[in-house]
C-alpha cells in the first residue's frame, strides 16, 4: 500500500469513528452494554481458630496479619501501630491492642489506650484511656490478659515499674499498681501476677484485695551474668512458665501465691553438646533472636531458635530448630532451617505448625507430623508471633 492509500485509509476510518460518535446522518451508534450496579459488602471472619497466628509486619507496619498455618493463606489484617502490643482474648471473641499516641503526631497530648477490636469483623468497639504504658513493642509479656480474658494488665514505666490493670468486661481502668524492679508479665489465677525481677528473683503480685502485696521467691539466676530472655512462655493448663537464660539453661517455674521454681537443666547437654558459657571467645550453640522460643502445651514440646556463636549473641538469627521434650529434658529433633529466623512460635491445635519469620519479613511455615516445609509466605512480616490460644 502506498503512502497515499495508506492515508486515504487513516481519514476515512477517522471519519466512521467521527461519525459514530456524534450520531452522523447515515451512522449506526454501537450498542452500549448494560452495566449491572455495584454492590459493595463486608466479609466477616469466624472467631480465631487453633491453626491461626498473628505476625506483626515490623517497624514501619500498621496492621499484624493473620494467617492460618494449616492452609498458609492470609485472613485478615489488625491495626497494631508501631511500639504496640497485642493480647488475644481466651474466649476468641476480641483482639486486644495497647497503644500510644501523640494529638500532634511526635508531639502534643499523649494518649494510652488499650483498643478493643471484634474478632469477626475486625471493626474498633471501644478504646480504654490509661495514665500509660511502657513505650517498647516486640514483647510478648508486657500486655496480657487473665485466664478467663476479663483482666488486662499493663506494664508501665513512669519512671518506676508498675502495671495499668483493666477491666475488659466494663472496658475501664481500675488502678495502676507499683511493681518495682520487675517486668515481663504473667497471669496467675487466684492470685493476680507474677514477673522476673533484676535482682534474679520472681515476684507475685497479689491483686485479690484492695491493697495490692508483692513476695519474691529467692534469686534462682543473674540478671547480670547469665540473663532469662523475656519472651518466656506459659503453660496454662499446667500453670507453668517456661524460661531459657543467654547461655542455654532451662528454668521451669509453678505459679501460684508461692511459685515453685526447679532447677535448670542445659539445653545443649540435653542435645549431648557441651553446655553453654559465659566464658569469652568460646564458640558453641546458644540460643538467639527477638522471639526465641515457642511451647506447644499438650505435648510438652519446646521449640527453640538456635545458632553457633559466642556468649552475648542472643540476637542472632538461627540456623536450627532445636525440639525439647521437657518431660525427659531430651532434644528428640533439630532441625537445620533457612533465612536466619529471629521469631518463632508453634500453633496449639492436635496438628501443629512451627512458624518461624526472619528480618527478610519471610515466614516459614512447617508441617511438625512430617518435619517437611509446607508454604513459604514473602513479605509476610517479621515482628511478634502470637498465636490463637490454646483451649
Amino acid at each position: 500500500m502506498t503512502f497515499a492509500a495508506i492515508k486515504g485509509h487513516f481519514f476515512a476510518s477517522a471519519t466512521l469513528a467521527l461519525a459514530l460518535v456524534l450520531g452522523a446522518p447515515g451512522a449506526q451508534a454501537a450498542p452500549v452494554a448494560s452495566v449491572e450496579p455495584e454492590q459493595s459488602d463486608v466479609a466477616r471472619l469466624t472467631p480465631p481458630k487453633p491453626s491461626w497466628f498473628l505476625i506483626n509486619g515490623g517497624f514501619v507496619a500498621s496492621s499484624s496479619r493473620i494467617y492460618d498455618a494449616a492452609t498458609g493463606t492470609l485472613i485478615g489484617h489488625v491495626e497494631t501501630p508501631q511500639l504496640t502490643d497485642l493480647a488475644l482474648d481466651p474466649a476468641g471473641k476480641y483482639y486486644y491492642v495497647s497503644s500510644t499516641l501523640w494529638t500532634k503526631a511526635s508531639r502534643g497530648t499523649r494518649q494510652d489506650y488499650v483498643s478493643v477490636f471484634d474478632s469477626v469483623d475486625l471493626k474498633l468497639q471501644a478504646d480504654i484511656p490509661m495514665p500509660g504504658r511502657l513505650l517498647v513493642g516486640g514483647r510478648l509479656n508486657n500486655f496480657v490478659l487473665s485466664a478467663g480474658g476479663k483482666t488486662g494488665y499493663v506494664y508501665n514505666m513512669s519512671p518506676a515499674s508498675s502495671v495499668n490493670v483493666l477491666d475488659l468486661v466494663a472496658r475501664k481502668f481500675v488502678r495502676t499498681v507499683e511493681l518495682p524492679g520487675c517486668a515481663s508479665l504473667v497471669a496467675v489465677p487466684g492470685v493476680g501476677l507474677s514477673a522476673l525481677c533484676s535482682d534474679g528473683s520472681l515476684a507475685t503480685l497479689s491483686l485479690g484485695g484492695k491493697k495490692s502485696e508483692i513476695t519474691r521467691s529467692e534469686p534462682f539466676f543473674s540478671a547480670t551474668d547469665d540473663p532469662i530472655f523475656d519472651n518466656f512462655q506459659v503453660d496454662r493448663a499446667k500453670n507453668q512458665m517456661v524460661m531459657l537464660s543467654y547461655t542455654g539453661k532451662v528454668y521451669t517455674a509453678t505459679l501460684g501465691a508461692k511459685p515453685v521454681i526447679a532447677a535448670p537443666f542445659s539445653l545443649q547437654e540435653a542435645a549431648g553438646v557441651v553446655a553453654g558459657s559465659t566464658a569469652p571467645n568460646t564458640v558453641n550453640w546458644y540460643p538467639g533472636g527477638v522471639q526465641q522460643m515457642a511451647l506447644h502445651s499438650a505435648s510438652g514440646q519446646l521449640y527453640v531458635l538456635m545458632h553457633m556463636g559466642e556468649y552475648w549473641s542472643h540476637k542472632a538469627g538461627a540456623s536450627e530448630v532445636w525440639q525439647l521434650d521437657l518431660a525427659t529434658h531430651k532434644v528428640v529433633k533439630r532441625m537445620a532451617v533457612p533465612g536466619e529466623p529471629r521469631a518463632i512460635a508453634v500453633t496449639q491445635d492436635a496438628t501443629p505448625h512451627l512458624i518461624t519469620a526472619g528480618e527478610d519479613e519471610t515466614v516459614y511455615i512447617y508441617d511438625l507430623a512430617t518435619g517437611k516445609q509446607a508454604y513459604k509466605l514473602d513479605q509476610a512480616g517479621g515482628g511478634i508471633i502470637t498465636v490463637t490460644p490454646a483451649p
